[in-house]
Parts: structure tokens; C-alpha cells; sequence
């Protein structure tokens, strides 16, 4: 362990050395003017007619020991009733008003749902299921990227629009492997094996699309690119480029533009989903005002598992953009550095199972670690918050001694 701290270029030895310290940005006030949003009677599982309420436009943490009901609360309830009575994606008219009569699931009623626009699951599913799918096309800025191509001299001499430089339809890709990179080999009694496409080496472009080239690179070129790389490339393309700063600041930037979302990790896909929100979020910006900010609210369960110390303090920057951006988070979670960056918890238990379902506590960090005699959340959140200050306060002190 010594050895580890002591390395300076290890980031586990780093993170282990000067745990991070909290908040990294003050707690957003909670009180009696802030909007809310309230189930009435939540009864599903081992919750029995429990009522909720959870402050709009905040960072809010729903704590609890595995079983207690966390994932019901978030999940089964609040997302499900959001996700049925919003119902965002339906046409005005009739179906529209059936879905804001859907019936509640798990709750009597639901409070304060006019002040949503949208809900929205950020899980760890995969992004796309086929090789063709990658972070460039799912983000959405892969169709700036064909139109910065589309527009060089060479591809107007040659009558290329910008379908030519899809690689989800036939006419520029490559039909050895229709536009993936890889060939897929069927095995008798053995699973199918992906080989690198020996027509294309990868490029999923055929030679004459590939022929076009901007800044001496070839659209093939930019799918090999690194997120670090490509930031550069594009640097002078506003809305690629804010999209790429957007993955290197949660930490995606070793990534490759054309890397087929089924090799992604689960942690790395639920981030591109996040980094895809924070784009969307610029671009009704850039759209002009609107009569009120669209208000999403995100549901995350347990976002940091398989995560690293420096990938969680990432996702918290993240989390924290959301919620200045207008928007409510609302996250599952054990992590205590995420607990210690919430603005509001909601602790559920005390135990698990039918001992459990119950709120304990609510309220911010410091007031959940004054519960610790009814809440296991409490007790070790005030021994995590006393040591983050007991080394705060250490480290202000050699500070003032140099």
C-alpha cells in the first residue's frame, strides 16, 4: 500500500493518497419555495404506503443497505409512473390524454408532474447492439462530420452528398462488410467469430469514398481516431469539438470515434449516454430561447458499479452539469463520495426486506450523518465526512506551514 501511495504516476495511488474532498461545489439549497415532486401512498413490495417527496432540480441520492427498497422507489415507481404519464414521444391528441390518465403503479398519486418535460433511465445497456453503432453516431455529432467531408472540393467534384459518407447505407461503404469493419465468421457448433474486414482493413468505406480527403485525412482516418486526437483535429468545428471536450472531461478521451458500441464496458456506455444529454443541452441552447427550459429528470441505479475513484469523481462533475443545467437527478447509490456531493438524500430501511421500505431519514449529507443512531447511511457518513475534514484541515495546515 505505501509503495502504491507513494508512486506519483499512479492515479489509484493518487486517489488513495488525497481522497477526494467534498462538496466540490456548494450544496444547492433545499427548502420550503423549492418545487417538488410527491407520491402519495407508495405501496409496492416491501414499501406500504409510504409518502415521497423529492426536490426538482437537485442532486438527490436515495440511500438504503441492499433490499431496503431503493431500486422500487427509483425504479418500479418513479420512473415508471414518470415514464407512462409524460409520455414525451406521443402526438397531442387522444393518446396523449390516455397517457396522462394511465394508471399509477405502486403510489395512489403523483405531484408536481407539470414542471417535468421528459424522464429519462442512464443505465449501463449497451448503446447499440450491431458494430455499426459507436459513439460518434449515437452522440449525434458523426453527422456534422459527414458534412464537413460533403463540403470539401473533392467530394463536389465528384458528386458526393453526404449519404455517401454513411456507413449505414450501401453507396459509399464498404459491401464486403456493409459498412461495420468487421466479417462475421459462422463456426459449426462454436459461436460466429468477428474478423477484421480484409476488403476495407477496418475503414468500413470502399476506396473511392475514402479517396476524399480533409485536412489529408480520410473519413476512415477519423473513425480510428482517439477521442484525445480527434479534439484537435476539430478543433475549429464548434459542435464536433465541444462533443469530444465533452467525452474527455468524463474521461472517454482514449476512446475511438468508430468503436462498435457492443465492445463498450457497461460504465463506459452509460457515460456516453450522459456526455449525449450534455450535447443536447447545448443545442437547445443554440436554438434560441425557449418559453421555459425543458426539465428532464434522470434516474441512475447504482452508476458506479466497476467504476474507478477517478472515473466517480468524473461522473459527479457530470451529474452536477445536469443538474445546473435545469434539470433533477435522481441516484441509487452506496458510493459515499457520491452520497457527500448530494444536495438531498432520501435513506431508506432500516434493514432489508420486510424490515425494511421504510424512509429512515431525509435531508442533506451533514444532517443524514447526524442520524447515525437510526441510520446504518448516517453512521458511516458521519465517519466519512469527519475524516474528509480531519485531513481538509491537515492539509490546510502544512499548507499554511510552507
Amino acid at each position: 500500500m505505501q509503495d502504491l501511495t507513494a508512486n506519483p504516476r499512479s492515479t489509484t495511488g493518487r486517489f488513495l493518497r488525497e481522497p477526494l474532498l467534498h462538496p466540490a461545489r456548494p450544496h444547492r439549497a433545499v427548502n420550503a419555495a423549492t418545487a417538488r415532486l410527491t407520491l402519495a401512498g407508495v405501496t409496492l413490495h416491501n414499501i406500504r404506503g409510504r409518502n415521497v417527496q423529492l426536490p426538482l432540480g437537485r442532486l438527490v441520492v436515495i440511500t438504503g443497505v441492499s433490499g431496503s427498497g431503493k431500486s422500487t422507489l427509483a425504479r418500479d415507481v418513479l420512473y415508471a409512473n414518470l415514464r407512462r404519464r409524460l409520455a414525451a414521444n406521443v402526438p397531442a391528441g387522444r393518446g396523449r390524454r390516455r397517457a396522462a390518465t394511465a394508471a399509477l403503479i405502486g403510489c395512489e398519486s403523483l405531484q408536481g408532474l407539470e414542471q417535468l418535460d421528459r424522464v429519462l433511465e442512464v443505465d449501463q445497456t449497451p448503446i447499440g447492439k450491431t458494430p455499426r453503432s459507436c459513439p460518434a453516431t449515437y452522440i449525434g455529432f458523426w453527422d456534422e462530420i459527414r458534412r464537413i467531408y460533403a463540403g470539401t472540393t473533392e467530394a463536389r467534384m465528384r458528386g458526393y452528398s453526404t449519404s455517401r459518407f454513411s456507413f449505414n447505407t450501401a453507396g459509399g461503404r464498404c459491401d464486403a462488410c456493409e459498412g461495420q469493419g468487421v466479417r462475421t465468421i459462422e463456426m459449426s457448433f462454436l459461436p460466429d467469430v468477428k474478423v477484421l474486414c480484409d476488403v476495407c482493413g477496418g475503414r468500413r468505406f470502399n476506396s473511392e469514398t475514402l479517396a476524399v480527403r480533409w485536412r489529408d485525412a480520410s473519413i476512415g482516418d477519423v473513425l480510428a481516431m482517439n477521442v484525445d486526437d480527434a479534439a484537435g483535429f476539430f478543433a475549429a468545428h464548434s459542435r464536433v469539438h465541444h462533443a469530444l471536450r465533452l467525452l474527455q472531461d468524463v474521461g472517454l478521451g482514449y476512446l475511438t470515434l468508430g468503436q462498435p458500441s457492443p465492445t463498450l464496458s457497461g460504465g463506459e456506455a452509460q457515460r456516453i449516454k450522459l456526455v449525449a444529454e450534455l450535447a443536447k443541452v447545448r443545442d437547445e441552447i443554440a436554438r434560441g430561447p425557449r418559453p421555459r427550459a425543458r426539465h428532464t429528470l434522470y434516474v441512475l441505479d447504482e452508476p458506479t458499479v466497476g467504476l474507478h475513484m477517478a472515473d466517480v469523481e468524473k461522473l459527479i462533475q457530470v451529474l452536477h452539469r445536469l443538474v445546473g443545467a435545469g434539470n433533477t437527478a435522481v441516484v441509487v447509490e452506496h458510493n459515499l463520495d457520491v452520497m457527500a456531493e448530494a444536495d438531498w438524500i432520501l435513506d431508506m430501511g432500516p434493514e432489508a426486506g420486510d424490515a425494511g421500505g421504510r424512509i429512515v431519514a431525509q435531508g442533506t449529507p451533514a444532517q443524514i450523518a447526524r442520524r447515525r443512531q437510526h441510520s446504518h447511511t448516517g453512521r458511516v457518513l458521519e465517519e466519512f465526512l469527519r475524516e474528509r475534514t480531519r485531513r481538509e484541515a491537515g492539509d490546510h495546515d502544512r499548507a499554511s506551514a510552507a
